[in-house]
C-alpha cells in the first residue's frame, strides 16, 4: 500500500440533489478510491462511475439498493460496511418506553429526501403499534422546516422525540439539540455525537468502529485488491449514550436498569 496520499474531500452538507455534482467532480479528479459515507452518497458515486474502486460506510440493504450483487461477493467495483440503523428504529422507541412508560405519544423526525425515509417511518409504526403507543412524523429537510417541526411537536404535546439518522440532521445537531432543550422534551438521536452536543440518549452503530473497517477496506483496495473480491463487511459494534446533565434539566431520573447497559455515560 502507498504511504503517501492526498484525500480530495467532498460534503454535500446533507443537501442530497448536489451529490451527483460531486461524484462527477471526484472522477474529473481520477482519483483511486471513492469513500462514501451513507446510502445517498455511495449511490451517486455508482453512477458516477464503473471503474473506480468504491467503498461505501452505509445502513441500508446494498444488494436490495442495487449497489452490489451479493454481500459475499459484491462484483463490480463497490464494497463497503453495512451499519444497522432502520432496523433500531423499534429499539430506540423500546428505550424510550423504558425511560418514560406513561408516554401515549412519541415523534419521529425524518428527512423526506432520505432515500430510506418512508422505510424508517414505516418501521417506528410498526415498532410504536406494538408497545401501543401512538407515533406522530414529523418531517424536515431544511433550518426552517426543523423550527416548523418543533413548533408542530408543541402543539401536539408528545411526551417524547426519536430523531432518524440523517447527514443533514448531524450537520444541524446543535440547532435540533437547543430546540429540544427549549421544549424540555425527551430526545433519543442515533449517533452519539448528538449526545456529546447536549442530547439526552443515542442508540446506534459504534461509527468510530464502522468506519475503521471502512478504513481496512479502502487500505487493501490501495494496496492492490479489488473491490470485487472483497466481501461486505457489517457492522457489529452498538453503543448506548446518555447525558446525565441533560436528563438532571429534564427533570428525567434514569433507571438503573438503562444506565447499566449504557456504553458511555455523561455527567
Amino acid at each position: 500500500m502507498p504511504r503517501n496520499f492526498a484525500i480530495e474531500f467532498r460534503w454535500a452538507q446533507g443537501e442530497y440533489d448536489r451529490l451527483s455534482v460531486l461524484a462527477a467532480d471526484l472522477v474529473r479528479h481520477q482519483v483511486t478510491v471513492i469513500v462514501a459515507g451513507g446510502a445517498a452518497p455511495a449511490l451517486a458515486a455508482k453512477a458516477a462511475t464503473a471503474t473506480i474502486p468504491i467503498v461505501f460506510n452505509q445502513g441500508i440493504d446494498p444488494v436490495q439498493s442495487g449497489l452490489v450483487a451479493s454481500l459475499s461477493r459484491p462484483g463490480g467495483n463497490i464494497t463497503g460496511v453495512v451499519n444497522l440503523s432502520v432496523e433500531l428504529l423499534e429499539k430506540r422507541l423500546d428505550l424510550v418506553h423504558e425511560l418514560l412508560p406513561t408516554t401515549a405519544l412519541v415523534a419521529l423526525l425524518v428527512n423526506p429526501t432520505n432515500p430510506v425515509a418512508e422505510r424508517a417511518i414505516a418501521e417506528a409504526q410498526s415498532g410504536a403499534h406494538s408497545l401501543g403507543i401512538q407515533l406522530e412524523v414529523l418531517n424536515a429537510s431544511t433550518m426552517g422546516e426543523i423550527n416548523v417541526a418543533f413548533e408542530t411537536l408543541a402543539g401536539v404535546r408528545a411526551g417524547a422525540l426519536v430523531v432518524y439518522g440523517d447527514p443533514f440532521f448531524t450537520n444541524q445537531r446543535e440547532q435540533i439539540v437547543a430546540l429540544a432543550a427549549r421544549q424540555v422534551i425527551p430526545a433519543i438521536y442515533e449517533w452519539r455525537e448528538f449526545v456529546l452536543a447536549g442530547g439526552l440518549m443515542s442508540y446506534g452503530t459504534n461509527f468510530a468502529a464502522s468506519w475503521s473497517q471502512a478504513g481496512a477496506l479502502t487500505g487493501k483496495i490501495l494496496g492492490g485488491a479489488k473491490p470485487a473480491d472483497l466481501p461486505v463487511q457489517q457492522a457489529v459494534q452498538l453503543q448506548l449514550v446518555i447525558n446525565l446533565t441533560t436528563a438532571k434539566a429534564l427533570g428525567l431520573t434514569i433507571p438503573l436498569t438503562l444506565l447499566g447497559r449504557a456504553d458511555e455515560v455523561i455527567e
